[in-house]
């Protein structure tokens, strides 16, 4: 089946991820929907790192031999293409990481050690919404009852939007930072993040933009931003963009992440190192303390290279297309509830949703018997899930390589469900 919007020759595509020409269960074919929990990896990113485990191995910015110097280059040539597939105005903005959520943390943490400009203080405010994925939740709760601030959060209508109608009583002159999701791993929202940035910075606030399920789908320039509603950090993982796991980025406007402190101390964030004091690098390396995740990020520079040649522009319209073509098939199965925006439009590719009368854990394990693999729990979404009143859910997510027949394949996998639990009578 064509769908318009789909990525041309998206069966030739297919054939770059080895991991779906296999079977599961004795042969039946995988059919891979939880891209949202970790996408799968092409052969090019595979092949990539493994190239560079048996030919360049070496450690970066410390062996003065011809391997030391080849890592070397390998890994800051990823830091290269990270800044250009986000759009970064320096590259030595960009900081490695080993995930979003250490991202996060390290963002979080430099700001409750910071003085001068950047303190926050008794009675300061952090903003977030009741979208976020834990890692927007936590660090924040830290930082605000260690400095005595206050934690707010803007509010979701009742189809997954966030309620923006009183952005003025929350981001007020006592607001320091506002933090949240460009798409909710959840709910799939897109948010306004101009609006919200516009708004945080006109009083002064730092912004911090978590783009993990972000980056896999939708173009990011930062540059071409109007400065008034650029993030003042941006942070997302490898493993959700082809990438492998172990490697996340941090970017951070120049300005602000030379008035941070060093998060973690060690090799290679120094300048100089006395018993009585130290002295710290520059940006990016006064972040990347000890041995990076070398090979991690030079896969993730083969993973966004792979995703640039296909264009995120054709990315973005395979996920609007398939994710509406999912929206329609899964709300015409009976009993079945979608959680979020049914607008193809307004959403990412994650769609989460509740099967009258079955648990979302037996709903995963009854699709997964039929070769559909998805995932239930809380997604680490647990105030999202509570303002709809609800435990957990099922969440199925698409990616570049999904096809229409899979999603069929999952909607045939929930009407057996239904027939399994006998919701029928």
């Amino acid at each position: 089946m064509t769908l318009p919007g789909l990525l041309p020759e998206l069966e030739v595509v297919r054939k770059d991820f080895p991991i779906l020409e296999r079977t599961v269960h004795d042969g039946l074919a995988l059919v891979y929907l939880d891209s949202a929990n970790t996408s799968q990896k092409p052969q090019i990113v595979i092949d990539t790192m493994v190239d560079h485990l048996e030919r360049h191995n070496a450690n970066v910015a410390r062996a003065m031999h011809a391997l030391g110097a080849e890592s070397t280059e390998a890994f800051e040539s990823a830091r290269d293409v990270v800044a250009e597939f986000i759009g970064a105005p320096e590259r030595d903005e960009v900081i490695f990481t080993k995930n979003a959520s250490e991202a996060l943390n390290l963002v979080a943490n430099t700001l409750a050690w910071a003085r001068g400009p950047l303190e926050i203080g008794e009675g300061d405010v952090v903003v977030t919404t009741e979208m976020e994925h834990h890692s927007n939740i936590v660090p924040w709760q830290l930082l605000t009852e260690r400095k005595g601030a206050t934690l707010r959060w803007f509010g979701l209508t009742d189809d997954g939007l966030l309620d923006t109608s009183n952005i003025d009583e929350l981001i007020t002159e006592r607001t320091r930072v506002v933090t949240l999701t460009w798409v909710s791993n959840m709910l799939g929202t897109i948010n306004p993040v101009a609006e919200i940035a516009r708004r945080a910075h006109s009083v002064g606030a730092l912004v911090v933009l978590d783009a993990s399920q972000a980056a896999p789908q939708l173009p990011i320039d930062l540059a071409a931003m109007a400065p008034e509603e650029r993030p003042d950090f941006l942070v997302f993982t490898g493993h959700k963009t082809v990438g492998p796991t172990g490697i996340g980025v941090l970017w951070g406007r120049r300005e602000v992440l030379e008035q941070l402190p060093p998060f973690l101390g060690g090799g290679e964030m120094i300048e100089t190192v006395r018993m009585e004091r130290s002295t710290y690098a520059g940006i990016p390396h006064k972040f990347e303390a000890g041995t990076p995740p070398i090979v991690e990020a030079v896969g993730l520079g083969a993973a966004l290279t792979y995703l640039g040649h296909l264009g995120m522009d054709a990315i973005h319209a395979h996920e609007q297309a398939i994710t509406a073509y999912a929206l329609e098939g899964l709300q015409a199965v009976k009993g079945l509830k979608v959680l979020g925006p049914l607008d193809a439009a307004q959403r990412g590719g994650a769609i989460s949703f509740e099967l009258e009368g079955v648990h979302p854990h037996d709903i995963a394990q009854v699709v997964d018997s039929r070769g559909v693999a998805i995932r239930a729990g809380h997604h680490c979404a647990k105030p999202a899930h509570a303002r709809f009143g609800v435990q957990s859910s099922s969440r199925m997510s698409s990616y570049l390589y999904t096809t229409p027949a899979e999603i069929d394949a999952l909607v045939e996998a929930l009407e057996y469900t239904r027939s399994y639990f006998k919701l029928d009578g």
